[in-house]
């Protein structure tokens, strides 16, 4: 059964900064590839959102590599998936927070 996808602000938020950056160093193909590679992979995980590890169990948090510079952080419910960050991997670790 396939769960209903909810970005969080943030998620949101990082989306749209990893698209303005693709943007301005690349052209329309690489940005239509990163937003159709996206879809695809929360497609998989609303259909199959354990399909990913746990990297926060007190959170419930899982984690999925998009890219080789590009992580997706999750939360699977009862009812929905909440997205909450996608993540620029090249970013200092200690900034990354889910709230």
């Amino acid at each position: 059964m396939r769960k209903e996808i909810v970005w969080s602000p943030l998620a949101e938020n990082d989306f749209a900064n990893i698209l303005a950056y693709i943007n301005e160093n690349w052209d329309e193909k690489v940005t239509n590839h990163f937003i159709d590679l996206t879809d695809e992979i929360i497609e998989q995980i609303s259909f199959n959102p354990k399909q990913f590890p746990v990297i926060h169990k007190k959170e419930k948090i899982r984690k999925c590599v998009l890219t080789r510079h590009n992580t997706l952080f999750y939360r699977d419910s009862k009812f929905q998936v909440e997205i909450l960050r996608i993540y620029d991997t090249r970013q200092d670790p200690d900034n990354l927070t889910f709230k």
